[in-house]
């Protein structure tokens, strides 16, 4: 049912199966998070609640601590796993591949449109980085994380 880059397994050291459906469902979560919060067509969170007479009423509360409590999640994870500079570091690599996008004519970021999904989605691409980073550390180097001692 679903393509097989969806559904391919590996099996890691332990002799476990994991899929690789974590990784695009990770990277849908983070698009939606980042898309949801805000976007340039006004169909978003920040548009939601900025147009009410009455913040209190129905699920306007409901959905302002969910939202809260998702960007609170999303950027432990950021910070986490890829600290403040690791986290400085991935914004300028996004930010040089919009260059990159912006110098070859692909997109114009002067114009707002534009800029505005370049950023909402280089911000998804960041929580999901952020989410994923200490799993691509494991496939890269073989360390899955590592405390600093007393010692250090």
């Amino acid at each position: 049912m679903l393509p097989g880059f969806l559904t391919k397994t590996s099996t890691t050291k332990t002799g476990q199966k994991v899929t690789h459906l974590k990784w695009w469902a990770t990277l849908l979560m983070s698009l939606a998070l980042a898309i949801g919060t805000w976007n340039p067509t006004g169909y978003h969170f920040m548009h939601y609640i900025s147009n009410v007479d009455d913040i209190l009423s129905g699920f306007k509360p409901f959905a302002i601590l969910m939202m809260f409590a998702l960007w609170l999640l999303a950027i432990k994870s950021i910070f986490q796993s890829l600290k403040y500079y690791g986290a400085i570091i991935t914004v300028i690599i996004i930010g040089a591949f919009i260059w990159g996008l912006q110098q070859y004519n692909i997109i114009n970021v002067t114009e707002f449109e534009q800029a505005g999904w370049a950023a909402t989605i280089g911000v998804g691409l960041l929580i999901w980085f952020g989410l994923n980073a200490s799993i691509i550390w494991k496939k890269l180097t073989g360390v899955y994380t590592t405390d600093s001692s007393d010692e250090d």
